[in-house]
Formats: structure tokens, sequence, C-alpha cells
């Protein structure tokens, strides 16, 4: 009796089954399939974080690991990590914006312009060309065709141009009323509080990035680099840009659900094991930088030698091209600086937030325009301004009095710099608008990129070899800094045939190589 009512069963759910949509059958009833486009807003905001103090920094030359277990200082990149899901995320946020009622121009549209440009120029510069066009169609097309990396700059030019005429559209409509579409109202966003003039200073200081980056290229028509940067300089009115540190595109840590990435926690693991590089110190020490003080601790073997803790020669930077054997040894000698233990280590929330987008880089960014002739005005004075901003992160300023202290967190004693005898000290002086005031320029903002910024400061020193990066046994990669990353290893499975035909057409027979140069950073 049993086993009939058991096929029964087994006969009506075969029928009820037959009868059914199994796509319908499989859909979970409480997985949601849309999201407000504000939380998505947040996600992508979180894709673009680039923290301080992690491996981009030692490529930087800031910082170097003496201690095996935890790395080295090596360019041992290889395959690229592409944000195609995140700009997957900026389509579904449109989407989204629109699914509520907004407008065909909304705040969500306008931004994910930006982020287009924004994440696109993070992928390009590593690696090159990229599909474009045909990108981002899902199963439609599995076999993208890839775009030249000139193209793509062409379009990245024309989504931040769209994007600054469609936020300055929006902001002379007002805001809208609390009742408007979701869509319609700005909402989710954790850096600049949702101020759409906020985010329209930060699309057009990245622009200068752009086009700065594109200083190899300053001949090209098409580009047209020299009046695009013209043309954004020469008009605030419709092309607001950062006034201050204050609009910078950046967060806080706050020390609970996020910590600053060195922190009391970490203090343990990290004392002893991590140094300061020569390359940062050196450039520093050089200047008689007071920034040193505050970076870094003097190195435990000079004060012992005798060094007072306010004189430069006691702050030693190890080369990122030193053997790790050495540096080791050194390290645990005590003849290297640390990293500042209080400043960097003392907090959860830290001293600082990640950057992404400053008004120190916006100043130097001018000051190298004006000074290849780019645009007009006072070089020296953008110069003196982006030297004075990144200055007052470390609380430097004409009449302050910084306390110094040790790698053992004692205070040692007290500076009061002055950052006018500072800019005006014949290493740091406008030298004008010549080879060694461009040098000057990008020394200083390498300087001001310590520890924010992602690999500009990478990809600055590709650009023009400002400063000369150590290479070595410790960088790895035969003593050469290389030049890009390798494509990732799952494109040639999906797309070879397009992946070689980019390859071929940009690197020929050197191949997908980390030492080829990609078209921005040719001559």
């Amino acid at each position: 009796m049993k086993n009939i009512r058991y096929y029964i069963a087994l006969s009506f759910l075969v029928i009820f089954t037959q009868c059914q949509d199994f796509d319908e059958i499989e859909k979970n009833p409480n997985q949601t399939t849309t999201a407000p486009p504000s939380l998505i807003l947040t996600g992508i905001q979180n894709d673009m974080l680039e923290s301080p103090w992690s491996m981009e920094h030692r490529w930087n030359q800031y910082w170097c690991c003496n201690y095996n277990y935890y790395g080295n200082n090596e360019y041992s990149w290889t395959n690229a990590t592409l944000k195609f899901q995140t700009l997957k995320n900026v389509l579904k946020m449109e989407e989204e914006a629109l699914n509520t009622g907004a407008k065909a121009l909304n705040p969500y549209s306008a931004l994910g312009k930006f982020f287009r440009a924004y994440f696109y120029v993070r992928m390009t510069q590593q690696v090159g060309d990229l599909p474009l066009e045909e990108a981002l169609q899902g199963l439609e097309n599995t076999t993208p065709v890839y775009a030249s990396q000139k193209d793509i700059y062409l379009q990245v030019l024309t989504w931040l141009e769209e994007a600054n005429n469609d936020l300055a559209s929006l902001i002379a409509a007002g805001t809208p009323a609390p009742t408007a579409p979701l869509g319609d109202i700005f909402s989710g966003d954790i850096y600049l509080g949702n101020s759409l003039l906020a985010w329209q200073k930060v699309v057009n200081s990245f622009t200068l990035r752009v086009l700065i980056s594109l200083s190899k290229k300053e001949s090209d028509a098409d580009l047209n680099v020299r009046n695009r940067f013209n043309a954004i300089v020469s008009n605030s009115a419709k092309y607001p840009l950062l006034t201050s540190a204050a609009d910078n595109l950046q967060i806080y840590y706050n020390g609970s659900t996020s910590l600053y990435p060195t922190n009391p926690g970490s203090k343990g693991l990290d004392k002893g094991r991590y140094n300061m590089a020569e390359m940062y110190v050196k450039t520093l020490t050089d200047l008689e930088d007071p920034r040193v003080f505050i970076t870094c601790n003097p190195a435990e073997a000079k004060l012992k030698a005798g060094v007072d803790f306010d004189d430069f020669d006691a702050y030693i930077g190890a080369s990122s091209a030193e053997s790790l054997d050495d540096m080791a040894s050194k390290a645990g000698k005590g003849e290297y600086s640390y990293a500042n233990q209080i400043r960097y280590y003392g907090t959860f929330n830290g001293p600082e937030p990640a950057l992404m987008v400053g008004y120190a880089e916006q100043c130097f960014n001018i000051a190298e325009a004006i000074n290849r002739g780019w645009t007009t005005g006072n070089a020296e004075a953008f110069y003196n301004n982006g030297i004075t901003t990144s200055m007052e992160v470390y609380g430097i300023k004409d009449g302050s009095s910084l306390k110094v202290t040790g790698a053992d967190e004692t205070v040692l004693g007290e500076v009061a710099p002055s950052v006018t005898n500072y800019l005006n000290s014949i290493p740091v002086k406008y030298a004008g608008n010549n080879a060694t005031g461009l040098t000057q320029i990008l020394t200083q903002k390498y300087l001001a990129f310590f520890q924010n910024s992602g690999l500009e400061a990478y990809y600055n020193q590709r650009r023009t070899g400002v400063p000369e990066f150590a290479a070595g046994t410790g960088t790895g990669n035969n003593g050469v800094i290389p030049k890009r990353w390798l494509y990732p290893s799952a494109e040639e499975t999906v797309n070879g045939d397009n992946l070689s035909k980019a390859i071929q057409s940009q690197f020929g027979a050197m191949g997908d190589s980390k030492n080829a140069e990609i078209y921005i950073i040719k001559d």
C-alpha cells in the first residue's frame, strides 16, 4: 500500500512539473532581482578605493619589506586584474535609476560616464589595448575585438567631457524634490556627501590627470591634449576644479568597520619587518624636507652614533634594489628608518584618509602644463601651492612645532620648520619653465603622492623617468623596472584570437611582456 501511494505521488509530481516552466520554478521568490541605484553606487565607489601601505606603494618605492615571510620588493606582478565586473555594475546602476522612473539625464547616468572613464584609465594603464565598443555585452558577444589605447583615451576624454556637461545641467536644474523618482535623487555617495558640484570638480581634476599622462602624445592632433588642457584651466565657470584639499576625492577610516591598513593590531606583525625606501627618504633629506621628520623615524644606529634626531643624516632608507638578505641584516642592526610608529600605528582610524584624486596633484599637473607651454599662468605659484598643500597633511606650516619620535615611540624632541624658507631654499626654489623646473615639479609630485593615489607615482615615473627608480637584485625582473602587466590568463581561453591580434599589433615579436611599452609611453 505504501508503494502504491509513493508511485501515485511521484506520478503527480512528474505531471505537475511537466506543466511548469522550469525557469519559473527555479526562481527564488525571496531573492531580489533589483537594487536601488544608490546601493550599487556605493559598491562601485568601494571598488575605487586604493589603500595606503600596500604593495602598490612598495612599487612606488616609498617603503620596503625586509622579511621574506611577508614578501619582498620585487616587481613580481604578472596578469592584471581588470575591472569589467565593476563596469557591469555601472551599467546596472544606470539601468536601475531608469527603472525607478528617472529621466534619461540623472545623477547616476552623469556619474556613470565618469566611472567608465576612471576604470578604463586604470585598466589601460596596466595592459594597453582593451575591448571597448563590443565590451560588456555578456553572452551576446563573448569575443569582443580590442580597441587601440589611443581610441580608448579618445573615448575616455569624451566621457569626461559629457560627465562635466551633464553634471552642470543637473546642478543648474536644482536638486530634485524628495517626491521625485529615486533615480533623480542622488544618494549613497560615501565620498563627497552627495554633492554634484563636488563631483564635477573631481571629474575635471581627473581629466587634467588624464591629459598630463598623455604628455608624450602632445603633438597628436586627435588627442589634442594641449588645447583640451588649456580649455579646462582657462574656463573655471564651465570646468570648476578643486579649490583646496577639502575638495579631495578621499575617504577617512572610521576605526571600527574600516580600519587604517597599519594600526595597533598590525604593529606586532609589522615591527621591524618593514622599513622606509631610499628613493623616498633620500629625496626628502637631499632637499632638507621637514616631511621626513613626520613620516619616518630616525635610524636607531644613527642616533646611537650621536647623530641628532633633527639632523637629516639620521634618516636612512633602504634601496629597493638591495637584496633581501642585506636589507634584513641592516634593518636588524637599526641602520634603516621605519615609518613613524606613533603616527601610522597609533590608532585604528589612522592619521590620513585614503586619497584618490587630490588638490596637491592638481596643482602640480597645472604647473607641469605651464612648464611645457600648454597653457599660460604662474607655474611657480602652482608648484608652491602643491608643496604647501602636501606639507599641511602633516601639520607642517610656518610657526608650527612638531614632535619627533623614535622607533621605540619615545619623543626625541621638537622641530619648528619654516615652509617659506623651504620654498626659497636653493634646491627647492622653482628654477623656471625649463628642464630643471620640470624635474622639480615632478619630484615634488612624487613626494606628495606618498601613500596615496594608488600607482600614480609609478605611472608618473614610467612616463617621465623622475625620480630615477632603483633597480637591481631586490626589484627582480633581471634588474629592469617593468612597463606593464600581462593580460588576464582567462582572456587567452575565451577570447584568444582577438587577444593575439591586440598583442601583435602593440608589441610585435616581444609578445605579452612586462617590459613592452604601451602606446602612451612610447616616444
